[in-house]
């Protein structure tokens, strides 16, 4: 099941970020030193008493030239189409304003559970002011203070107690694919082009309290896939369809659901900014990747295209030296029938398990042929290397000083292990503790 959303809402100048920081800041969180791997403060993942959410904060979500009321307006929607809990800001200082009262009135229409958080109530004297709130129609205002996170423990508690309960569903077998990228790469026209193949469509499942369709459908051996469908979600005549933050936004979402994210690329447009963005995230995620390059039946190629947009991308996207690259058209179906296959091998490497004993013939092996480094006279010593989980597949090595682990070591030690083992299209994580 995907994590629940929760989207604080608020005119600007409330403290939505600062509230937001807050909440995300509370996570502990794996921060990669590799290029290209950037976050966006629109969306993150967030923890509390165990329990997993994902904020979006809409303040970050803007709209263009709007005027100001069309941008809370459309911010709001968004809110309300995305999350299912909603944290409505407020300020103590200014009281109640009129464009409170139109998010208010947004806000009406949805039938999620709303908070009322009055913010800036940054001492006890000040908490008489929130009673003003109550106007609003949302039930008790709840007194914090993004800065000081005063009150903030007692807010998150009521937003996890309002989560939908996921009610008991049958686990899902099927292997779980999506196609990302920026708008117009084609990614409907895959989706379609894919479905068009003489596949059994098994059945349109409404997607969990998103409009996203996840498609069911078979290949000829019997596997079972689930396409679970970022395109296709236009809404006509919305404003924020045009932003790039609401589409990355779309995207985060359908990562968070899937076990393999194809990262659609066209071949006309080449390589974007957003492109490496986007990529970064599926990434960062630690799912299964595969770089799809749609359209290639529009270029005038020579024998040595393939090759030359293949350097590009490797050159373009280092952090994703693991991730495998097929040339695909939707208009001409060339290569399609590939992709399914592609998919099922990397959802396998995905979920691949080894065992001790030969992981650490691995390591031993990797050290005699490339002796550990040595810092100030000590040597850095490796004990012994255990899988820890899966999906993506995550290795913890014991060592006598973490410190002494040159990150240039860790990489050589990965490269070994996926030279050992087939781990193409998944990130390998490791995990380096010192011995106790």
């Amino acid at each position: 099941m995907a994590n629940p959303v929760v989207a604080i809402v608020g005119r600007p100048n409330v403290g939505k970020s600062t509230i937001f920081n807050r909440v995300a800041g509370e996570r502990i969180s794996i921060v990669e030193d590799t290029p290209g791997v950037t976050r966006d403060r629109i969306y993150t993942h967030c923890e509390w008493l165990g329990k997993k959410f994902n904020m979006i904060d809409t303040g970050g979500i803007d709209i263009g030239d709007e005027p100001f009321i069309t941008q809370i307006t459309e911010q709001a929607e968004i809110a309300i189409d995305e999350a299912d809990v909603i944290i409505f800001v407020v300020s103590a200082r200014e009281g109640v304003t009129d464009a409170d009262e139109k998010v208010a009135k947004i806000l009406y229409k949805t039938d999620k559970p709303v908070f009322l958080a009055v913010n800036k109530v940054d001492n006890p004297e000040m908490r008489n002011e929130i009673y003003d709130f109550y106007s609003l129609g949302f039930g008790d205002p709840m007194p914090i203070s993004g800065v000081h996170g005063i009150g903030i423990g007692d807010l998150l508690d009521k937003v996890i107690n309002a989560f939908p309960e996921n009610a008991d569903q049958e686990e899902d077998q099927s292997i779980k694919f999506s196609f990302i990228g920026r708008p117009n790469v084609g990614k409907s026209s895959l989706v379609n082009a894919m479905l068009g193949e003489n596949r059994v469509i098994v059945s349109n499942i409404e997607g969990t309290t998103r409009d996203a369709i996840d498609t069911k459908f078979q290949t000829e051996d019997g596997t079972e896939y689930t396409m679970i469908d970022t395109a296709g979600i236009r809404k006509k005549g919305k404003v924020y369809e045009n932003t790039e933050k609401y589409s990355v936004l779309r995207a985060m979402q359908a990562i968070d659901r899937s076990d393999v994210v194809c990262v659609v690329l066209n071949a006309e447009e080449g390589i974007r900014e957003q492109d490496k963005h986007v990529a970064g995230y599926a990434h960062e995620a630690g799912r299964g990747v595969i770089i799809v390059v749609n359209k290639w039946d529009t270029l005038r190629k020579n024998s040595h295209s393939m090759a030359d947009f293949e350097k590009a991308i490797r050159q373009e996207f280092q952090y994703l030296s693991y991730a495998p690259i097929v040339f695909v058209s939707a208009k001409t179906h060339q290569r399609l029938n590939t992709l399914p296959a592609l998919i099922k091998k990397v959802n396998t490497n995905h979920e691949r398990r080894i065992t001790s004993s030969v992981l650490n013939e691995v390591i031993l092996d990797a050290i005699a042929q490339n002796p550990t480094p040595t810092d100030n006279g000590k040597r850095l010593r490796i004990y012994y290397a255990t899988q820890v989980s899966v999906k993506p597949p995550t290795f913890v090595v014991f060592v006598n000083d973490p410190d002494l682990m040159h990150f240039s070591y860790e990489r050589f030690l990965e490269n070994q292990i996926r030279a050992s083992f087939d781990f193409t299209g998944t990130p390998v994580h490791l995990i380096i503790r010192r011995r106790k």
